[in-house]
């Protein structure tokens, strides 16, 4: 059920009466929707020292105790494939002016890699994944939800020559993991959940007019100047 209009304003007052450090905006949306895109326009508007980018995708679980050929047969695009207890852990700390050391994760051998980030909390933290409003923990976290949408052609093109170009996959099994995977996936565990979004981004990243209206209502959560 979507989310009533009591229950959005309890969420609300509970957030209000929290300590924080910091804003979580959680951005949801399809494969090649535009996530990053919009997250990062955030970004260089408003300024690294204000803004933390993270993505989901740091916190896929580790399959190193797996032969590299089990783990190309892991379903990448359910919720059972992300460490979210981890993820939950970190958001926390952070959300209280903690730092944490983040993942690294390896996309050609499907497994964390073997380096860590220390990232430091910002006044804006942006978390942007295909299944962050899957879980209801994470979703509760979130100050603003924000849902990125585009057309399935336009997003499957865009997943085509990501994985070409930069995790070194061949075409038929981007093909092959985007009809028996991404797209079952998409339609049970992202787009039904677009339903909790506060705000939702049509025609994907480049809808700069949507894009700066986030960027101001952002602005406003930044500490004005002495």
């Amino acid at each position: 059920m979507p989310e009533s209009s009591a229950a959005s304003s309890r969420r609300r007052d509970r957030i209000a009466r929290t300590p924080r450090e910091s804003s979580l905006i959680g951005i949801c949306g399809g494969s090649g929707s535009g996530k990053t895109l919009v997250a990062s326009s955030v970004q260089a508007a408003l300024g690294p020292a204000n803004v933390l980018l993270m993505e989901q995708d740091s916190y896929y679980l580790d399959l190193s105790h797996l032969p590299l050929s089990e783990r190309h047969k892991i379903n990448f695009d359910h919720p059972s494939a992300f460490d979210n207890d981890l993820l939950l852990s970190h958001l926390g700390l952070l959300l209280s002016g903690q730092p944490v050391r983040m993942p690294e994760y390896d996309y050609v051998q499907h497994t964390r890699s073997d380096r860590v980030r220390e990232i430091l909390p910002r006044t804006v933290i942006l978390l942007d994944g295909i299944l962050v409003f899957e879980d209801p923990r994470l979703r509760e976290l979130m100050d603003i939800r924000v849902y990125v949408d585009a057309d399935t052609d336009i997003r499957l093109a865009r997943r085509i020559r990501r994985d070409l170009s930069e995790r070194g996959r061949l075409l038929e099994s981007v093909l092959d993991q985007w009809e028996t995977q991404v797209r079952p996936m998409h339609d049970q565990f992202v787009e039904p959940f677009k339903r909790y979004a506060d705000i939702i981004i049509p025609q994907g990243g480049m809808n700069t007019v949507a894009v700066d209206m986030l960027v101001t209502k952002l602005r406003s959560l930044l500490p004005r100047p002495a």
